[in-house]
Order: structure tokens, then C-alpha cells, then sequence
């Protein structure tokens, strides 16, 4: 696990000099506390007889193979140079593949694998890799820079091209650190953002800087860049199949999946919250490890917040070997770390356990299994359901059309996390509309309507046509001929899993230094969820059906019925108390940097009804206090 950036350039005036590729590289040396190293070639010349330069740098957490798989790695006639994040699983087969094939290994590490396979198969070979990956290849044969990311998109890798340069990196700030990259704000963007609570793929923060998309390579040559896509996900197809098959094909996935991920040289444990998945990922771990697992959870002194007493029932029940961290999380410490890490504007509050989590863990290991991605692949969240519920429940007894419904959005709601008026409110929303804006209505941050009185006159007019809702459709239609629960669920798979879960879990973990592994996402088993009859995961309003089925032997029945928590902190009280004097003082402010998007009365009023207990506007004051401070510290 580690972090890579660098370039390619043909005009002289652009190039990056040593001390410039040193400074991208030093910006993501969390990523990487264990080594650097940069390379780099002023004197390369293309097959039209012009100069090109490269320049590659790397920041290392060793892993595998800590004394040798240094990089940037060359292949054994210096041609191909590469640099690397991320793991590959089934480096062993492939090794003894290529070995096969005549090629010879300098180290033990799992980077080797990819430069040799890229050797024989050019960008053929990243379907061949079963991993969580963010690759650059300099090959000197082709004149070309080619990039690559897993098909889930656990590992990020932004880029930008201009004036005949390509800059890359694992983080925004290697590219900030180049003059005339990060110098102008994309619009359209702060949209999408204050819709989703991030900014979705292919787009950042910056105009003209993107984020390669999970699944795809891109091939910088000629002073062009095209990309492509290496990985199809279709979830349009159901399988026939019974569920006995079902259960042993499981099993099967998920419990070679955990194996694979538990290969290291360093010491290595699991997240352990309580809930279904991180509980049966941990269970799996301890089957194939040889001594008590090392297991981690964290816990609030805030009842609707804390499922430690979950955690230890599994770990007692397992065996592990438990720490619970109890801490008293403060949105006013953590935010501006937050802020420089996630270096592109991030509303999921979840960010802040996620990072005292990773933060404690690393005391203890520097790798951990989390059991990420099984809400998505086994239907496990209450919105699935409750999409199913408001498709049938308008054809049987039309309630919406009710006198009196509409006060239910005048109702006050509490900041408990589980608030009955809250869940209510966003169910009556969402009645009456299509299935994908039932589905939006859900998961926006800000409808369409509270954006339209947000935004001030002038923001507006700079709009791009594009609505944010179209990056949910297009993935919306990869389902075609499913359920709804099915084409919610797939749908998540490409644009919440990999904008939101992965991008909170990559960068606080990274923050310090930590790899986490998630075995519900290796891409066999990504592909088999997506072609299961949703019968097979859920029923009613219990989700993850098969999982149990499955496993349940395995863990403490309690953890299949108890209610769902989620991973959060009490950021209503938050803004109610300990945030309150910083929103005033920055978002309420006169030279409030949000202000030339947003009305200040609108912000105002937002803050107002949320202090004076009218309306829960917690996550929407998150995300706007995060935009303001980022805007203050990166622009």
C-alpha cells in the first residue's frame, strides 16, 4: 500500500524538474512512512524523433516483502518503468505463470507480477489482476504513459493534461503541488457534490483535472490521452440458480476471497463493529489463521451511537484477540485534518469514526480486513426496502394523496439518529415520483428544489445543463429488466461504493499509514451478487439473506436480527453545541468563501431551523461547513 504520482511532458517548458517531482512526492508521504524513491528520464525520444520527458515517484508502506519490491520497478531491459498501489491477490498464480512463460523475478513482492504480465499483454493484463490497484507503466518501447484502477475504485488515481502534459497521482495535492493545474473550481461539480456529498468520477473539484474511473486505463501517448474500459459490470442478467448452489458458491467466493487478503508481512487484524459483515469477514479470518485473530472495534459514549457491546459478543464468541477504543470524537479537532486529507470537498460524516478508528488501529497493525461492500452486494440497507414499499404502497392505498399529508414535513424532528418523523419525512418525499427519483430523493444531500433557493443568481447562470441526477441513471440503466431492489443495489456498486465508502476508507486509513483489506469486493464475487434473484437476499425487511444462510453458524445469531446502526457520530448535537461557534464564524461570516455560490440568507435559515430544533439539517450543515473550510484552506 503506498502512494505514486508523477508525469510525462513534451514541451521542455512544462517538464518536471527533480525538486518539483520530490515536492508531489513528499505531499503523500502518509501514504507511504516506510520509503521514496523517484526516477526519471529528461532524454527519451518517440518514434517521431521528439523529446519526450517522464518522471515517476514513490512513497512505500511495506507489506509484502519488506526488504526488496522497491519502486519504481523496472523490468529487466529498463523499457517498462512502473509504480504501484495496492495489493495484488493472485500474485502467487500469476508469478508461477510468467515464470512459465520465461520471465525472471528480482524480488518476492506482488508489484513484480504486473510489470512482467504487462511485458506479455500490453493493457490486456489488467483484467488478469484480482486486486485493489492504482498502476502507472512508462513503457519506453510504446512512448506511452498508461494508467489503471481496480475495478471497484479502491485505490483513487487522479490526472490532468495539459499543454502536452499529463500529471497523475494518488491524491489531488501531488497535482496542486504543479503551477496551473488546481487553479480553477469546477461549477458543475459543487453541484454534483451538494447533491451526493461528493464529487462522482470522472470529475474533481478542479476543471480539467479527472479521476480515472474504477474499472479502466487510460493511454497517454502522441500527446493524446484516450481511456478505456477493461472491466464490464452487467447486472441486467439474473441467474438461475437454486439456493443451495447459491450458498455453496458463497462460501466458496468469500471464504478464498478472505484468504487471499490475509497474505502479509506485517502485523494484521480485522475491524470488528458488530454488524453482519465485519462480523462474518472476521469469522472467516479466524477459520484460516492458526492463532486468535487481532480485532479492533471503537466505541462513543453516545447510546445511539455505540455498537461495541456487538463487538465483543462476536470477538468473545470467536476467540479474537479485542480492543475496544472508546473515544470522545470532536468534529472541531478533526475537521481541518479532514479537510487536508480529503483534499477535493467530502460530506460523508462517517469520515470521522472511520479516521479515529484507523488512527488507533495503526497503533496495534498495519493491516486490517473491513467488511465493506455487503450492504450493496446482499441488499442490506433499509432504503432498498423501503424503495419497494413506496412503488406498492401508492397503487393500494394512495396516502399521499391524503388531506393533511403534506404537514408531515412540517413536523420537528429530533437528532437522534433513528428519528421517526425524519424517516417519515423522507418516505412521503420520495412518493409519487419515477423509481431512480424515489431512489435520488433518498440519497441527495440537497434536492433539487432546497438547491434551487440555496443558490445565489449568479451560480446558477454558470450551471452547466448537465443535472447530478444523471450520473445515478447511467448506472440506473445497467439493471434494465431487474427489481427494484436490484437496480438500487447494483446501482450503489458504481457510484456509492467506489465516490463514497471507498474513497472515506482509502483516505483515512492511508492518513495513517494503515492498508485495509475488503474481501466482499473482490471483483468474483462483485459479479456473482449481481446476477442473484434479490429473493435470495432479502425478505421483507431483512436483508442479507444468503450471507446468513451462509455463514450464520459461524457468529452469535443476536447479529443478524438486532437493527442496523450504520457508522456515525452525533454531528446534530454537534451543531447544536461544540460546532456551533465555528459555523458562525466561518460560514455565517461576512467573507464567508461559500458566498459566491450560496445566498447567505438561505445558509442563515438552514442554520437557524437546525440550532432552534425546526428541522434536522445536520448533514446538510456538514456538508456545507466541510465546502466552506475547504474552500478557505485550498483556494
Amino acid at each position: 500500500m503506498c502512494g505514486i504520482t508523477g508525469a510525462v511532458w513534451t514541451d521542455p517548458n512544462q517538464r518536471i524538474d527533480p525538486d518539483q517531482l520530490l515536492r508531489m512526492t513528499q505531499q503523500i508521504a502518509h501514504r507511504g512512512p516506510d520509503d521514496s524513491q523517484t526516477w526519471r528520464d529528461d532524454h527519451h525520444i518517440d518514434a517521431r524523433g521528439q523529446a519526450l520527458g517522464v518522471g515517476l515517484g514513490f512513497r512505500r508502506l511495506s507489506i509484502i516483502d519488506l526488504a526488496g519490491a522497491r519502486q519504481p520497478m523496472a523490468c529487466e531491459d529498463q523499457s517498462i518503468h512502473m509504480v504501484f498501489n495496492g495489493e495484488i491477490y493472485n500474485y502467487q498464480t500469476l508469478r508461477l505463470r510468467l515464470e512459465g512463460a520465461g520471465h525472471r523475478f528480482a524480488t518476492n513482492g506482488d508489484g513484480e507480477s504486473i510489470l512482467h504480465l504487462f511485458e506479455d499483454l500490453g493493457p490486456d493484463c489488467f483484467a488478469q489482476l484480482n486486486g485493489m490497484f492504482a498502476i502507472a507503466l512508462w513503457d519506453a518501447r510504446q512512448h506511452r504513459l498508461v494508467l489503471a484502477r481496480d475495478r471497484i475504485g479502491q485505490k483513487p488515481l487522479y490526472y490532468a493534461v495539459k499543454d502536452g502534459r499529463l500529471v497523475f497521482g494518488s491524491e489531488l495535492k501531488c497535482l496542486a503541488a504543479v503551477d496551473g493545474v488546481c487553479d480553477e473550481l469546477d461549477l458543475g461539480s459543487i453541484d454534483q457534490y451538494l447533491t451526493y456529498q461528493y464529487v462522482p468520477h470522472p470529475n474533481t473539484i478542479w476543471k480539467g483535472v479527472r479521476k480515472l474511473p474504477p474499472g479502466h486505463y487510460a493511454v497517454f501517448q502522441n500527446g493524446r490521452l484516450s481511456v478505456h474500459p477493461y472491466w464490464t459490470y452487467d447486472p441486467s442478467t439474473q441467474a438461475d440458480i437454486s439456493r443451495t448452489d447459491a450458498i455453496d458458491r458463497l462460501r466458496e467466493l468469500l471464504s478464498d476471497s478472505v484468504r487471499l487478503r490475509m497474505r502479509s508481512d506485517v502485523p494484521f487484524g480485522s475491524f470488528l463493529s458488530g454488524g453482519i459483515d465485519s462480523s462474518l469477514i472476521t469469522a472467516i479470518a479466524q477459520q484460516h489463521s492458526d492463532q486468535p485473530l487481532r480485532t479492533f472495534s471503537i466505541g462513543f459514549p453516545v447510546a445511539d451511537f455505540d455498537e461495541t457491546h456487538y463487538a465483543d459478543m462476536v470477538a468473545r464468541h470467536l476467540g479474537t484477540r479485542h480492543e475496544k477504543f472508546v473515544v470522545q470524537p470532536s468534529g472541531v479537532d478533526v475537521l481541518d485534518k479532514l479537510v487536508w486529507h480529503y483534499d477535493e470537498p467530502f460530506g460523508d460524516s462517517s469520515a470521522v469514526p472511520t479516521w479515529y478508528l484507523s488512527e488507533l488501529t495503526k497503533q496495534h497493525v498495519t493491516v486490517a480486513l473491513s467488511g465493506d461492500g455487503g450492504d450493496e452486494l446482499f441488499a442490506g440497507y433499509e432504503r432498498y426496502h423501503a424503495l419497494h414499499l413506496s412503488e406498492r404502497l401508492p397503487r393500494v392505498f394512495p396516502v399521499h394523496r391524503l388531506p393533511g399529508f403534506s404537514l408531515i414535513q412540517r413536523l420537528p424532528d429530533s437528532g437522534r439518529r433513528r428519528s421517526l418523523i425524519r424517516r417519515a419525512k423522507r418516505f412521503a418525499e420520495a412518493l409519487g415520483q419515477s423509481s431512480p427519483q424515489r431512489y435520488m430523493n433518498w440519497l441527495q444531500i440537497f434536492s433539487f428544489t432546497m438547491r434551487a433557493e440555496l443558490y445565489n443568481d449568479a451560480f446558477v447562470q454558470q450551471l452547466p445543463a448537465d443535472d447530478p441526477i444523471e450520473f445515478l441513471l447511467a448506472a440506473w440503466d445497467r439493471s434494465e429488466g431487474r427489481d427494484l431492489m436490484t437496480r438500487a443495489s447494483t446501482s450503489d456498486v458504481v457510484t456509492y461504493l467506489p465516490c463514497d465508502l471507498m474513497t472515506k476508507v482509502d483516505i483515512a486509513a492511508m492518513a495513517h499509514g494503515l492498508e485495509v483489506r475488503q474481501p466482499m469486493l473482490d471483483y468474483r464475487l462483485v459479479e456473482f451478487a449481481a446476477t442473484l434473484p434479490i429473493e435470495l437476499k432479502r425478505r421483507g425487511s431483512r436483508g442479507k439473506l444468503l450471507l446468513q444462510d451462509a455463514f450464520g453458524s459461524l457468529i452469535p445469531g443476536e447479529i443478524f436480527t438486532r437493527k442496523k446502526m450504520g457508522f456515525g457520530v452525533p454531528i446534530a448535537t454537534w451543531f447544536r453545541n461544540e460546532l456551533k461557534p465555528m459555523v458562525h464564524d466561518t460560514l455565517l461570516a461576512d467573507d464567508a468563501r461559500v458566498s459566491q455560490f450560496l445566498r447567505p440568507d438561505s445558509v442563515a435559515d438552514l442554520v437557524a431551523a437546525h440550532e432552534n430544533h425546526q428541522q434536522n439539517h445536520c448533514y446538510r450543515l456538514w456538508n456545507l461547513l466541510f465546502l466552506e473550510l475547504w474552500l478557505r484552506r485550498w483556494t
